[in-house]
């Protein structure tokens, strides 16, 4: 029964600390930007083939 309390203590630290977690990466900001992300993956592979056609340039003369 003493290893049942014990887990209970755990789960409510662990659930504590993943509060905390939460509301300082609201208060620094990190939850504000929600609009480029979704542009960001747009542009991701142009910018990858483009840098493997300059690499492929380079490679072949």
């Amino acid at each position: 029964m003493n290893i049942l309390y014990f887990l209970i203590g755990c789960s409510i630290l662990l659930a504590l600390v993943f509060l905390a977690a939460f509301f300082w990466a609201s208060k620094t900001g990190q939850h504000e930007d929600t609009y480029t992300p979704s542009v960001r993956i747009l542009f991701e592979d142009d910018l990858q083939h483009n840098r493997s056609e300059t690499k492929s340039d380079q490679d072949h003369p």
